[in-house]
This record gives C-alpha cells, sequence and structure tokens, in this order.
C-alpha cells in the first residue's frame, strides 16, 4: 500500500486528519489523480486506457474470429486496389476453437467448496469431539457390556457403537471426511446461495474467457439491503488500478471501473443529485475524450466507481476510574492532550477504504464516503480486503500476455494463406483436350459418316476411345495420327499443396505457443499411438494451461472468502435474512445468528476440485486391482469414489485393504476355530458314542456276567447245600470219629495212669527195699525182672507223644 504520496504524485497526502479525508474535496482529488493516471495524454496521444481498451478489444475480436480484416487488404492490395480481387474476406476461425477449447474445459471442472472454523470455540469443540470419540473407540467392548448389563449410555460421543472407528488413521479419515459442525454446513450453504443467486456460474466463465483471451479477469463482491451479497462480472476493459507487479493485486491501493450509464440510472443511484448537477454533466465537451467504443451513444455519461485503500489513526482515552477501573473512550485521531496521571491515550493504525464515484472529463464528485460493511480477515482486523478481486497470471511489469495475443500474429499468417488459397483456385481452369482437325479429316469410318470432331469428342468423353490413322489417303506418315490429346492447364495443385502446408505449419505453430496439441482437441489423432500415448499428451496440454485454471479458481476462492465475511451483514437487515432463511432452511440461519451474535467465528475457505481424468483413472485402475484381490468390498469402491479429494481417497482405499485384510484374517481364524470346534465336537462325539458303545458292551457283558454269576451262584448254592450235606454228614462222621478217638484217648490215658501209679507203686517199694537195705546193710537186689516181667508184645512206643 503507498503511504506517502510526493511532490510527483498526483494523489493527495494521506498524512491528513481523518476528518480531512472525509471531505469530499479530498475525495475529488482522488479521483482526478485516478483519471490524470489512466487518461494523461489523451484520445489522440493514446492513453494507458484508451490503449488497453483497444488492445483488450482487438484481441476479443480475434477470440471470435472477427479481426479487422484491413490489414489483410493492404496486404493483397496494388495502391489500395482491390478491383481484381473477389475473395472472402470473413477470417478463418483458428483462435475461437482453441478458446472454446481452453474455456469449456476449465468451465467442465467442478468443485465444492469447504469452509472449515478454524476459530478457538470451533477448534475447542473439535477437539472435544475427537476426544470423545478415541475414547469411545478405544473403550468400545467395555462400554457396550455396560450398556448391555445397565441399560444406559456411556459414550462421549454421538456415534453408534458400530460405527466408531477402529484405527488412529479411521479415526483422522472420519474427522476429515464425515465430521462437519452445523455452522460449517451453515456457512457453506449460505456461500453457495449467495452464488447461485448472482448466477455465478455465467460470471465465472466471462472471467475465465477473459483470462484465456485479454490476460486479466476481475469480478466485484457488494452488498445492498434489497439484494444482500452479489457477484458481479467487472469488464478489465474499464477497469483501473494502482501499478502492480503481482499477478492477484493483492498489493493495489486503488481499484474501480468505469461505467456508462444514462442520466435516468444516475439519478436512480444518487437521487440526492439535483438538476443543476445533472445539467453541469452534459455540459462539458471533454468527456467525449473517454469515449472508446465507436458505438457511443451520445446519451450516456462515463462515471469513474473506484475504492481508494488508506489508513486512519484510531484513537482512545484510557481514563482510571476512583475504584481503580479503566474505562476506555474513543477519541477524534486529534486528540494529543497533554500528559496527566487520570487518562492515557492509546492509538492504533488500521486499514480503511473509502468508495466515490466522478463523473468523467468533469470535476464533480457523486459520492465519496467511508465504505460501509468493510471486509477483514478475522486475523488481522486492521487489514481490509478490496470488494475487487483481479487476477492476471502472465502480468509483468505492468504488461499483461494472454493465450489469444500468443496466436495473433500466426492467426494472420493463416489468414493470408487461406486467402492465397482462394486465389490460386480461382486461377484454376480444368484441363481441356486438343483436337487435330486435319488429323480427322484423313479418317473414313466406314460407314457413310464423316468423322468430325464433335463426334470424335463424343467418342472420347464416353468411351475414352479415339480412331486415327498413322498414313495419309496418299501414303504419308500422318501427323495428327492421334487426333486428340489431354492438355494440361496449369501448376495449381502444387502451389495448392505448398499452401496447404504453410497453413498447416502456422497452425502447428498455434499448437506449440499455447500447448494445445492434437490430444487436447482431438483433431487429429494418432491411428498408431496407445491411449496411454494420448493421455499423456492431453495431460501435457492440461499443464500448459493450468495456470488459467488456478487464476479462475483464485478468483472464486476470493469471492467466496468476500461472501463469507459478509454473510453476518446479511443477518442484520430482516429482508435479506428472511431470504437467507428461505433459501438454506431455518436451522442453518439459526447456526449463522449464533456466529453473528458470538462474533466468535472464523472460517478459512476452500476449493475441493474434482481430479483431473488421469487422477481419477489411476485410482480407479487402483479400486480394480484390490477389487480383483478381494482387497476390498464393493461397499467400500463405492464409498471411495465418491470422495474427491484424490489424497484422502488413497488413504482410504489403503485403510480399507488393512481392514478388510484384518478381517480376512480374523474370518480364516474363525474359521481355523470353527473347523477346530467342530472337529473337537465330532471327537468328542466319536468318543461318547465309543463310550456309549463300551457302555452299551460292558452292560451286555455285565448281564452276560450276571447271568453267569447268577448261574454260578445258583451252581454254588447247589454245590453248597450238597458240601452242606456232606460236610453234616462228615461232621457226624467226625462226631463220632473224634467220639471214637475221645474214647481211646481217654482209655489211653487211663491205662498210661494206670501204668504210672503201677511205676509209682514199683518205685516206692524199691525205695523202701533200699533204704531197707541201708539200714540193714543187706546185699543189693536186683530188680530186673527174671522173666516174669513180660506184658505180651506191648511195648512203650505206645506212650510216645501223637
Amino acid at each position: 500500500m503507498k503511504l506517502n504520496t510526493g511532490i510527483n504524485s498526483a494523489f493527495p497526502s494521506q498524512m491528513v486528519s481523518e476528518e480531512e479525508k472525509k471531505s469530499l474535496e479530498y475525495g475529488l482529488l482522488v479521483g482526478q489523480a485516478i483519471e490524470y493516471e489512466w487518461f494523461r495524454g489523451g484520445r489522440v496521444n493514446g492513453s494507458r486506457w484508451n490503449t488497453g481498451y483497444q488492445n483488450f478489444h482487438n484481441l476479443r475480436l480475434y477470440a471470435r474470429g472477427e479481426q479487422n480484416v484491413q490489414k489483410y487488404k493492404d496486404e493483397l492490395s496494388i495502391n489500395g486496389d482491390l478491383s481484381y480481387l473477389n475473395l472472402d474476406w470473413k477470417p478463418v476461425p483458428i483462435i475461437p476453437k482453441f478458446v472454446d477449447i481452453v474455456s469449456n474445459g476449465i468451465s467442465a471442472k467442478s468443485y465444492d467448496i469447504k469452509a472449515y472454523a478454524q476459530d478457538p470455540f470451533s477448534s475447542k469443540k473439535r477437539s472435544t469431539y475427537l476426544d470423545g470419540v478415541a475414547k469411545d473407540m478405544f473403550a468400545k467392548d467395555i462400554i457396550a457390556n455396560a450398556e448391555k448389563n445397565t441399560g444406559l449410555s456411556f459414550k462421549q460421543s454421538s456415534l453408534p457403537i458400530k460405527d466408531l472407528p477402529r484405527s488412529k488413521e479411521e479415526l483422522e479419515l472420519h474427522m476429515q471426511l464425515s465430521y462437519k459442525q452445523g455452522i460449517e454446513i451453515a456457512e457453506e450453504e449460505a456461500i453457495n446461495n449467495v452464488l447461485a443467486f448472482s448466477k455465478y456460474d455465467l460470471v465465472n466463465k466471462r472471467v475465465t474467457e477473459d483470462i484465456i483471451t485479454i490476460g486479466i479477469g476481475a469480478l466485484k463482491t457488494s452488498f445492498n439491503k434489497s439484494e444482500g451479497v452479489v457477484v458481479d462480472y467487472v469488464d478489465p476493459a474499464n477497469l483501473v488500478y494502482s501499478y502492480t507487479n503481482d499477478p492477484n493485486f493483492e498489493d493495489i491501493y486503488y481499484v474501480g471501473e468505469i461505467k456508462s450509464m444514462t442520466l435516468a440510472e444516475i439519478k436512480k443511484k444518487f437521487p440526492y443529485l439535483t438538476d443543476d448537477e445533472l445539467k453541469k454533466m452534459v455540459r462539458y465537451p471533454g468527456r467525449d475524450g473517454y469515449i472508446a467504443n465507436p458505438n457511443y451513444d451520445n446519451d450516456l455519461v462515463q462515471i469513474l466507481f473506484f475504492e481508494y485503500k488508506t489508513f486512519i489513526d484510531q484513537v482512545f482515552k484510557i481514563k482510571e476510574t476512583e475504584n481503580g477501573l479503566q474505562k476506555t473512550l474513543e477519541k477524534p485521531d486529534t486528540f494529543n492532550p497533554p500528559k496527566s496521571d487520570n487518562f492515557n491515550r492509546a492509538s492504533r493504525s488500521i486499514e480503511v477504504l473509502f468508495s466515490g464515484a466522478k463523473v468523467m472529463g468533469v470535476p464533480q464528485m457523486l459520492e465519496w464516503k467511508l465504505a460501509e460493511n468493510m471486509t477483514r480477515p478475522k486475523s488481522d482486523l486492521t487489514k481490509v480486503m478490496m470488494n475487487y478481486a483481479v487476477c492476471a497470471p502472465s502480468l509483468y511489469q505492468g504488461r499483461i500476455e494472454s493465450l489469444v495475443s500468443r496466436c495473433t500474429s500466426f492467426a494472420d499468417m493463416i489468414q493470408l494463406t487461406s486467402l492465397k488459397l482462394q486465389q490460386v483456385i480461382q486461377r484454376m481452369v480444368p484441363d481441356g483436350v486438343f483436337v487435330d482437325v486435319d488429323g480427322l479429316a484423313e479418317v473414313d469410318l466406314g460407314n457413310g459418316t464423316n468423322y468430325n470432331p464433335q463426334e470424335a469428342l463424343n467418342m472420347y468423353f464416353q468411351t475414352g476411345s479415339i480412331v486415327g490413322r498413322s498414313l495419309t489417303q496418299d501414303g504419308d506418315p500422318n501427323r495428327g495420327k492421334v487426333p486428340i490429346q489431354e492438355l494440361q492447364s496449369s501448376s495449381a495443385n502444387g502451389k495448392i499443396q505448398s499452401l496447404i502446408n504453410t497453413y498447416q505449419y502456422y497452425l502447428q505453430m498455434i499448437r506449440d505457443v499455447t500447448g494445445l496439441n492434437e490430444a487436447r482437441d482431438g483433431s487429429m489423432p494418432d491411428k498408431d499411438a496407445l491411449v496411454g500415448l494420448q493421455k499423456m499428451a492431453a495431460n501435457a496440454s492440461n499443464v500448459a494451461t493450468r495456470h488459467i485454471l488456478r487464476s479462475s479458481l483464485y478468483l472464486t476462492l476470493r469471492a467466496c472468502e468476500n461472501i463469507s465475511l459478509r454473510i453476518a451483514d446479511m443477518l442484520e437487515f430482516s429482508l435479506t435474512n428472511n431470504a437467507l432463511k428461505s433459501s438454506i432452511g431455518k436451522f442453518s440461519v439459526g447456526n449463522l445468528e449464533d456466529m453473528k451474535e458470538l462474533h466468535l467465528y472464523d472460517f478459512g475457505i476452500y476449493l475441493e476440485l474434482e481430479p483431473e481424468d488421469e487422477e481419477k483413472a489411476m485410482l480407479e485402475q487402483n479400486i480394480q486391482i484390490a477389487l480383483q484381490s478381494q482387497g476390498i468390498d464393493l461397499e467400500d469402491a463405492i464409498d471411495i469414489r465418491q470422495i474427491k479429494n484424490l489424497k484422502l481417497a488413497n488413504q482410504m482405499l489403503k485403510l480399507k485393504r488393512k481392514q478388510k485384510q484384518k478381517e480376512d484374517q480374523a474370518n480364516q481364524k474363525a474359521m481355523i476355530a470353527a473347523q477346530g470346534e467342530a472337529n473337537a465336537k465330532t471327537a468328542e462325539q466319536a468318543a461318547l458314542n465309543e463310550v456309549q458303545k463300551r457302555e452299551a458292551m460292558a452292560q451286555t457283558e455285565i448281564q452276560i456276567e450276571q447271568a453267569k454269576s447268577q448261574f454260578e451262584i445258583q451252581r454254588m448254592e447247589q454245590e453248597a447245600m450238597i458240601k452242606k450235606q456232606l460236610m453234616a454228614e462228615e461232621f457226624n462222621y467226625q462226631i463220632q470219629l473224634a467220639q471214637t478217638q475221645a474214647q481211646v484217648t481217654k482209655t489211653k490215658e487211663a491205662e498210661i495212669e494206670d501204668r504210672k501209679d503201677k511205676r509209682t507203686k514199683i518205685q516206692a517199694t524199691q525205695q523202701s527195699e533200699m533204704i531197707s537195705q541201708r539200714q540193714n546193710a543187706t546185699s543189693p537186689t536186683d530188680f530186673e525182672s527174671a522173666g516174669n516181667d513180660n506184658l505180651g508184645g506191648f511195648g512203650l512206643e505206645q506212650f510216645e507223644p501223637q
């Protein structure tokens, strides 16, 4: 922004007070300075505005195929004489074809307008939502069990359990693709509504054609209480602006346009004008010098509408109250009191816009005021944005180049070549025949008729045959033995072919300088070229004109940003507020009204452009590969194709493939587990059957054994009974035997006792005899038997223990 206007500048000094800048005299000086910069030198000497207007006018004629043909006539005339030429001077419409190719290609590019709330309040809301989804994502199993057991909801987000992301990557994609705050949706709807109301598709098409044709495009965003925010087309031929080297014109400090208006239109727009002021506009003849259109209406007056960016000082008086608080009061910029202990002076400089309207050629201002509803970015409220958006992608030191300006010289040569072709074709004569009448006189057809020239020509043209004689009637060689011969009229074919080659050369030069090759327009595709090579050539051509697409998108983005900043103005007035409600819905308007009341929301506006055909083809190829390899499902492919952001689409494709792999692995594990479980159940059933079989067999065996046992028991019982009887008999026998043995023993013992008694008696007798012997001193007594002690064969062995 230009701050210091020196002695060589026509603009008034900006180092003046705010009150002086608001004065009508200051605005008149600014308007006159703009008029001096653009119309210095006058119409005859060629002013900056008139030169630019004529240049733009000629380029537009070339783009329409309606350029002036006088220079072609001067080229082919001889001293200005064209009486011998009968040519079609209409220009060959070569350039319009290329303009339409680029313009229609850019207009076919679809995009979505996206609003991203980037203020602290929205960022906190987004972070809260993200934290809630992340917590629910990591604890979804616990939450599901708790909700199942209690019937209460423990989620911290609004997403159902089944829709929660399953990984960090999926959560990031969810935030970029699915999460949208209500205020952002309402903002996008409001912007689209304003663009639709302004018929922005038509405006954008005209702006794009201007960038292609004259190298510069412009539009204006304005606000009025009856229509709200409006986006209007601005003709760059009528545009005035400060000097800049920025292709986006972001450093200009004034911009405006010249409009031709009738007195009735002027009176309607500025109803406070008096009749004397209206007469003053048409009284000055100097205004005719600002007329560039030859079809000028004398009832029109040229009005310069402009915006002028300057700065003012905001001065505040900060006063301390008795309670120790501070009270701020806004003061004019001339407020400069002496230092005091009770108050302080604080100030800052902010950019402002002044809007003005001046009658061209007349020192008369129709309007000069501080602009209302100025658009300021929320990130820096000291800055102000112009209502005009201008872009010239090939701007260099004030000179503007366009796609059409590169082609005009070659288009002229193509036109001259076409005129030369017409000349050659006009001078061409058909091939004829030579008839030798003397040779025909020597021919006798033999039927009494004469072989005259007419008869010979009829035969030649119908059959292609002729009759001749090699000898005359006198026998001499006949020089006219071939009476009819073809004549080659001229060498026009070679000239035509040479001119066609010249025509193709200059046509190829246009393709070379513009980058619009045959693959782009499809005029002459190579039958031997592969489809991939054709696409690569078309892609290279798209790259050559991408600066035009970016310029068009830049102007669209600027318009959307201005609309976004002006939506709060629409909500202040009931008429525009009701119109907005009827177009985007009361709910969305309610969100926008929250924005108006809170003054917290700040939106970042961006355009989500549809991918190029080559990029979409590459994505589709990846999708098909993934589908064929069963890496994703058909539903996933449909969702991926709906994403216009190619980077997010590829991320979604990779994420879906990873999820599908995990699901396949889980399904495979589940199948293995199910198969194992089935095998286990089969083995268990087989084992159970075997057990049951064995149990049955064992039961049978038991029953058999029981039967055997029963039989055995019965046998044993029978045997026991028999044994019992036998034992009883044996017992009886034993008793009898025992009784017998006892009797025998008793008898034996009795006998033994008797024998003991006898021995005792014998021993006593012997002892007595021995005592008597000792006493009597008699001779020893022989106690052996003298043969009388034989017991009849009874020995002592009977007394041995039994």
